[in-house]
């Protein structure tokens, strides 16, 4: 065995994930840990987005209103997304477990190597592009109200007092919209980012599978014995791979719909502020950088959504290259249902309807761009 080639641990990808849920507050059972988690979710979770959307209804210019609408309807949904994850949470944690089960069965060489520097490096840059581009826009938010000039909140929205009474309230309102857009984007680090890099992970495991199919009864030195031995327990990784896949059908059914839906009117919106009521530099560069997360939000899920349909497809491929000239009916018989069993299409789809993939962005990107068409008439 080549000792240059890393061992494989799928773990290792998620551990800036789990640190998002720990600066949430979760996965710890300290009381000052469950205190905070208590004051996020009253004060973040539910109380920030129904504050942003009273704002709002209080707004009296359209301008006014779409410059309010992406913030609000991200944080809504951003809110929406992590409650649906967290209650999801123990169906994550069965998943690293078969994820570890799978990196045990990598034991090749060219499948180390392969995960290390494709899957691995991957996921890896998903997460990180995550983090600055979400990063980038939070400061680019702070910056337009620090540097660009009036005595405004950093989004419209309600308090129950009059934030211009004095200074002292103003800043705490301030203070208190910063805080909890940080907070919301760390929800959102959590809610976006596990998508596409478990894809990315699910995507490599069956890339694995199909090199260790392919390589079965290539040794003209194994026994029958041996190389059944092996079917089997490819047939053991499909199972779990499958059930990986079933998983996450179940955990980002919901969630993923409210991302396609948040993604379709926050990047028209945007375009539209952009375009019309930005009003300073600030201003212009938090819109560019807030679309650019936006888009980056939605792109990675589809695109290993796609990969996952097109690795699964290569499976069939796989078995046949496998040399089973010359073995016996039964290991030839089980071969072909196994054969059967992966000509299955497979997809994930978010609310039992949309697919997600390449076809779905397309169409969220097109349904942008109907929105934006709209506003233009609307003018």
């Amino acid at each position: 065995m080549d000792l240059k080639s890393p061992v494989i641990r799928s773990e290792h990808i998620y551990r800036a994930y789990w640190l998002y849920w720990r600066l949430l507050g979760l996965e710890s059972r300290s009381v000052l840990n469950r205190l905070l988690d208590i004051l996020i979710t009253v004060f973040v979770t539910f109380w920030y987005p129904i504050h942003l959307i009273l704002g709002l209804f209080m707004e009296r210019t359209l301008g006014d209103v779409c410059k309010g609408l992406p913030i609000t309807a991200a944080c809504f949904f951003a809110s929406f997304k992590f409650v649906c994850f967290r209650l999801k949470l123990e169906e994550i944690k069965t998943m690293e477990v078969l994820f570890k089960e799978l990196d045990q069965r990598a034991l090749s060489p060219e499948e180390r190597q392969f995960f290390s520097q494709n899957t691995k490096r991957e996921a890896n840059l998903i997460w990180k592009s995550f983090l600055v581009a979400y990063g980038l826009s939070n400061v680019s938010a702070i910056a337009s109200v620090l540097f660009g000039g009036g005595h405004k909140l950093l989004y419209p929205a309600w308090f129950p007092y009059d934030v211009q009474a004095s200074e002292l309230r103003f800043w705490l309102s301030v203070s208190y919209q910063i805080a909890g857009v940080t907070l919301a984007i760390i929800q959102n680090l959590a809610n976006d980012s596990y998508p596409p890099m478990t894809f990315c992970v699910v995507a490599g495991h069956v890339r694995l599978l199909a090199m260790r199919l392919s390589r079965i009864g290539q040794d003209r030195k194994e026994t029958n014995a041996v190389i059944r031995k092996q079917l089997i327990e490819s047939i053991e990784d499909h199972r779990k791979i499958m059930k990986i896949v079933d998983l996450l059908r179940s955990t980002m059914n919901i969630s993923q719909l409210g991302q396609f839906i948040s993604s379709g009117v926050n990047i028209s919106i945007t375009l539209v502020n952009i375009l019309f009521f930005a009003e300073n530099n600030f201003a212009v560069t938090y819109y560019g950088v807030y679309f650019l997360s936006m888009v980056l939000e939605l792109f990675p899920c589809c695109y290993y959504g796609t990969l996952i349909s097109v690795e699964m497809s290569r499976l069939t491929y796989a078995i046949y290259s496998s040399n089973w000239m010359g073995m016996d009916r039964g290991y030839c018989r089980t071969m072909l249902i196994f054969m059967q069993l992966t000509l299955t299409e497979v997809q994930i789809k978010a609310g039992g309807m949309i697919g997600i993939g390449m076809n779905a962005f397309f169409a969220t990107v097109r349904l942008a761009y109907s929105f934006f068409t709209l506003a233009m008439s609307l003018r």
